[in-house]
């Protein structure tokens, strides 16, 4: 006999999610998670010295059209502030500085025009992609036969042009345009409204956060869950037939008619499967590494870039700090600026050390905001490719040949075994609002198979 009708394993965001709904439904759940904590790659931290800061060392950004996410912030009284604030942005191309408004021209007017017309082919491209199999789109197969860097080099006709596509592929995917697959990255701006949508603040992706942090929604839906989510209880073994699943982590095995297994792909293939996955399914997951991104946060003792009538947004092409962010919160006194470091620049400073990636992402925001940049009153930084439990963020991407030759195996559930998470989302890949999207769409999928 089953122990409970249906096992999650990862209480991230979409693992709990799945848990909500089945249970909402009136079956059994219970959630195992290898973390000491919920939220998977979200995260809320206290700021080390500094009483009643907190910040999102996960995942932070709510769109307008993040609509299930914007429905869970309702259900659970969390409100949102604007990113965008008072003052000038800056954006940095090949040793050039321009500062802009929100609705200004970041780049010059050659290399405007040369983005407007790779954007154009762009859009086309991607009205092409087939959301719920990337795989039989039309063009699916020259798409994928080719890397979004090759795209850039065909298309674009200036230096800078080029320079802004890989910087927008780093800071959307964490990674370099020659290890995408074009149809991924076709795919990947569908799925979250169009390419320039992904990289905007007011009314796109990085449009609000989330007062109090991000974390608060998996913190919230855990607190309704109780005691069925199980923390520090890594998933080793998941052994499934025609009778029933049989999940084993450290404190023995939990039995039930379903398993949905949540974690990110890295993650999901280092659980053993008896008998073993389809070969498709096991060469998907082998195909699909994650990126990588150092968040880092300097706390000064007043944001003073107001000073100079600047936001503290800050695009460059020179690492690490290429992608900056004032993420003070509301009603504070000090002044945060959020510093994404992505990609090849992520994977150098990991293994140069905590003090040092201090001081090179502080000499980075020196660079462009002056010698004060240099004197914060704490620092905190989170290396997600050195989390044991995440691997890499903000997701997983797929490189050329993947999508057409296993892709349809990613949401296809495996006998009794069914998957979720954000890699697995149609729309908002990637986001929070995938993962909410995907939770639903496993609950959905067990519940109408369970006795």
């Amino acid at each position: 006999m089953a122990n409970v009708d249906v096992i999650v394993v990862g209480a991230g965001v979409a693992g709990l999610v799945t848990a909500d709904r089945v249970r909402a439904a009136g079956r059994s759940v219970v959630v195992l998670e290898a973390r000491d904590r919920v939220g998977g790659r979200t995260l809320t931290e206290p700021v080390p010295g500094v009483d009643g800061l907190v910040v999102d060392s996960g995942a932070a950004w709510v769109a307008p059209d993040h609509h299930l996410l914007c429905a869970e912030l309702e259900r659970f009284g969390l409100e949102t502030t604007p990113q965008a604030g008072p003052g000038d942005a800056l954006a940095s191309l090949r040793g050039k500085t321009r500062r802009f408004a929100e609705a200004g021209r970041p780049l010059d007017p050659v290399t405007t025009a040369d983005v407007a017309q790779a954007m154009v082919r762009f859009g086309a491209a991607a009205e092409h992609v087939d959301l719920a199999a990337p795989w039989r789109g039309h063009h699916a197969a020259r798409y994928d036969a080719q890397t979004f860097e090759s795209w850039i080099r065909r298309t674009c006709v200036t230096p800078k042009g080029r320079d802004y596509f890989r910087l927008v592929c780093e800071a959307v995917l964490a990674t370099e345009p020659q290890n995408v697959s074009l149809l991924h990255m076709l795919f990947y701006a569908r799925s979250g409204g169009g390419l320039l949508h992904l990289v905007t603040t007011g009314g796109g992706a990085q449009d609000a956060r989330v007062v109090g942090g991000m974390q608060q929604v998996s913190e919230r839906l855990a607190d309704g869950l109780g005691m069925w989510v199980r923390l520090q209880e890594p998933v080793t073994t998941i052994v499934h037939d025609a009778d029933g699943v049989s999940v084993h982590s450290e404190s023995g095995a939990t039995t039930a008619h379903r398993v949905v297994v949540t974690v990110p792909p890295a993650l999901a293939s280092s659980i053993e499967y008896l008998p073993g996955l389809p070969h498709e399914r096991t060469q998907l997951v082998q195909r699909m590494p994650h990126g990588s991104v150092v968040k880092c946060h300097a706390v000064y003792s007043r944001p003073f870039w107001h000073d100079l009538a600047l936001s503290g947004e800050i695009v460059s092409d020179e690492g690490p700090s290429k992608v900056v962010f004032d993420t003070t919160p509301p009603g504070s006194k000090y002044g945060v600026l959020t510093v994404l470091v992505e990609g090849e620049d992520a994977l150098r400073l990991g293994v140069r050390g905590p003090a040092r990636a201090r001081t090179e992402v502080l000499r980075g925001l020196a660079e462009h905001l002056g010698p004060r940049a240099m004197d914060p009153v704490a620092f905190v930084s989170r290396d997600w490719t050195a989390e044991e439990w995440t691997r890499g963020c903000y997701g997983a991407h797929l490189p050329p040949g993947a999508w057409t030759q296993v892709g349809s195996a990613l949401r296809a559930p495996v006998g009794r075994i069914h998957w979720a998470g954000t890699e697995t989302a149609e729309r908002w890949c990637g986001y929070v609002d995938g993962a909410i999207a995907s939770g639903e769409r496993a609950a959905a999928e067990v519940l109408a198979v369970l006795p």
